[in-house]
């Protein structure tokens, strides 16, 4: 199993742009590939990125009303206008899973903590699940060429 704490924290919420994913699990990499292309090239992200709080970066996961989004996004207080792909993603305080790691770029990165969590340490878990809610990769920084972060998944105790 990946290594991985159980770490309390305080309710947060990401300012986020956003995209429904494919019901088709195999076409979901592409997908969020797809839409990272495009908030880049659009000028969201850099928009997101000077509102920022801190230098945290976020790829949120999240259903709603069965259907899949996901959502690029940072800790900000600026209210954006509302449209169908920007919103605040409200995460609640409690516990969370959380596993570290690095790669060599942000979607690797992502990709590789989402497949540690889900592949590996949620199905062999006994003492606690994820129930649901948004879950999230951050791009915490950079170190000698290689992107790190964490994968933050809210769970209860079974």
């Amino acid at each position: 199993m990946s290594d991985y704490e159980i770490q309390t924290k305080k309710a947060f919420t990401i300012l986020a742009f956003g995209t429904r994913l494919p019901d088709d699990y195999s076409k979901i990499p592409a997908a969020k590939d797809a839409w990272w292309q495009t908030i880049e090239a659009d000028g969201r992200w850099d928009q997101l990125k000077k509102s920022a709080a801190n230098d945290l970066e976020f790829a949120i996961n999240e259903a709603i009303n069965g259907e899949m989004h996901y959502y690029s996004g940072v800790e900000s207080e600026t209210k954006l206008p509302e449209s169908d792909s920007v919103r605040m993603v409200q995460f609640p305080a409690g516990e969370y899973l959380v596993i570290a790691g690095s790669a060599d770029n942000e979607k690797d990165l992502f990709n590789q903590l989402e497949g540690a969590a889900f592949g590996n340490v949620l199905p062999k878990a006994t003492d606690f699940a994820y129930v649901g809610g948004p879950n999230t990769s951050v791009k915490m920084g950079e170190t000698g060429g290689s992107v790190n972060g964490e994968i933050w998944i809210p769970i209860v105790r079974k």
